[in-house]
């Protein structure tokens, strides 16, 4: 089976950290761009394609009306069957109400990925966001009351202002809501985005309070009962997120929209950011970013970004037994160091490693190749 994502470029503002691709549109826009997501989902029918999960990204996708949702999620069932039983979209605070919650529960959606960010108005002041802590609770709480029982929070941390102490109040607070799930990235300044001036640098957290921040929220997060089974993701009671996990576990998955990327045999596709050129196109164009895809990398990269790390045995069958033994032995090394454990089958990165992720996982592939940088 594989993931659809659709992805919704637009935005009431643009928030200064963000470098995702979106823009302000108007509501004839927005009904056009619809429009051509439907006409280029309808293109795979009658290939025989099954899908079983299904993801509304941005931008903000809860800016599209019900209505809109529910022609893309029917145009989906229609053309890649019936079994998309997990529908995820993500929500701002600030674009959904009661009554929305509700009709978009209605038109299919059935988990929700809401754009928290902080317990902390002042910390939320600073992130550019236009709702403040009790407009996140009330949304949580409203999305309950509308009949999701999967529901998602994103957190952030490293923000301007953020300590120990600020951290756990918003960890406390969200944890109290009824949550199943948890997406806690770490602010990262991203070249050509608003943040990316010293100003901005030299108030949020350097690598070592970044570290610390990172280490007491996994501590309270699995205190609180959910498990850390990614880098950045927390679920309670195996409420994973099945559509990303097919990220990380080198599944294939098809994007539609502007900006948006697939994987799809083999090859990793990548839709131009332009949503008139989107608009305006039959289908849409896409951009080969990976002609083939190295399936040894892909399931070191990736699988490394799971609490359950990868198999010895399967990067043997992707390569060979010496490549596996380099790659054991270089483990047991960053493993003396607390980056990661090998335990029979398995290598997995500990949460040291996580913080580390790039460089410990570039480091187990270099051995691959010594010509190939990270």
């Amino acid at each position: 089976m594989i993931g659809i994502y659709v992805h919704v470029p637009f935005c009431k503002r643009k928030c200064p950290y963000c470098s995702f691709y979106s823009v302000v549109a108007d509501q004839d826009t927005r009904e056009s761009y619809c429009q051509a997501l439907v006409r280029n989902i309808s293109s795979f029918k009658g290939r025989g394609l099954r899908a079983d999960t299904l993801y509304f990204g941005g931008g903000t996708p809860s800016l599209l009306e019900p209505e809109q949702v529910s022609r893309i999620i029917g145009e989906c069932r229609d053309s890649f069957g019936e079994d998309i039983t997990e529908i995820t979209l993500e929500a701002n605070p600030s674009s959904v109400s009661y009554d929305k919650l509700c009709r978009l529960r209605e038109a299919g959606v059935n988990r929700l990925s809401v754009g928290f960010q902080s317990a902390d108005d002042e910390q939320l002041r600073f992130l550019g966001r236009l709702h403040d802590v009790k407009a996140a609770r009330e949304t949580v709480l409203s999305a309950r009351k509308a009949g999701f029982e999967n529901i998602s929070a994103d957190v952030m941390i490293g923000l301007a202002g953020q300590d120990k102490n600020s951290l756990e109040e918003t960890i406390n607070k969200l944890t109290k809501l009824p949550l199943e799930h948890i997406s806690a990235y770490m602010l990262s300044i991203e070249e050509g985005t608003a943040f990316d001036c010293d100003r901005v640098r030299s108030s949020t957290a350097d690598e070592e309070l970044m570290g610390e921040l990172y280490s007491h929220m996994c501590q309270m997060l699995e205190d609180k009962g959910f498990e850390h089974y990614e880098i950045s993701n927390f679920a309670r009671n195996g409420r994973y997120s099945k559509h990303n996990l097919k990220y990380w576990q080198g599944e294939e998955y098809l994007g539609f929209g502007a900006a948006a990327h697939s994987f799809f045999e083999g090859k990793r596709y990548r839709c131009p950011d332009d949503v008139e050129s989107f608009i305006s196109s039959p289908l849409q164009p896409c951009e080969i970013l990976e002609e083939q895809v190295d399936p040894l990398e892909e399931y070191v990269m990736l699988g490394l970004r799971l609490s359950q790390g990868v198999k010895l045995d399967r990067v043997r069958q992707l390569s060979d037994a010496q490549t596996a033994g380099r790659i054991l032995k270089k483990a047991q090394v960053l493993a003396s160091y607390g980056l990661c454990r090998v335990q029979g089958n398995r290598i997995a990165l500990t949460e040291k490693g996580f913080l580390l992720s790039n460089s410990v996982i570039c480091e187990l592939l270099y051995r691959i190749d010594k010509n190939r940088g990270c």
